[in-house]
């Protein structure tokens, strides 16, 4: 459940998702044609990920998956 608080946002969120894809890009142009935009993108210690937000300001992330590792 998600609820909405009257609270500012002053930190980090209080609950942040971390997704896995096979095709990281395909993956976030997908997700930006849905409405959210991009922060960053990030490579580091071999894992390669996104950060978004939603059109509500909320952070996730989207990272490469390699189902075989």
């Amino acid at each position: 459940m998600f609820l909405t608080v009257p609270d500012a946002k002053e930190a980090k969120n209080r609950l942040h998702l971390d997704l896995g894809t096979a095709d990281l890009d395909a993956e976030v142009e997908r997700i930006l044609g849905l409405g959210a935009a991009l922060v960053h993108r990030r490579r580091e210690h071999e894992v390669s990920w996104a950060t978004l937000t939603d059109p509500e300001g909320n952070e996730f992330c989207v990272a490469l998956h390699d189902p075989a590792g």
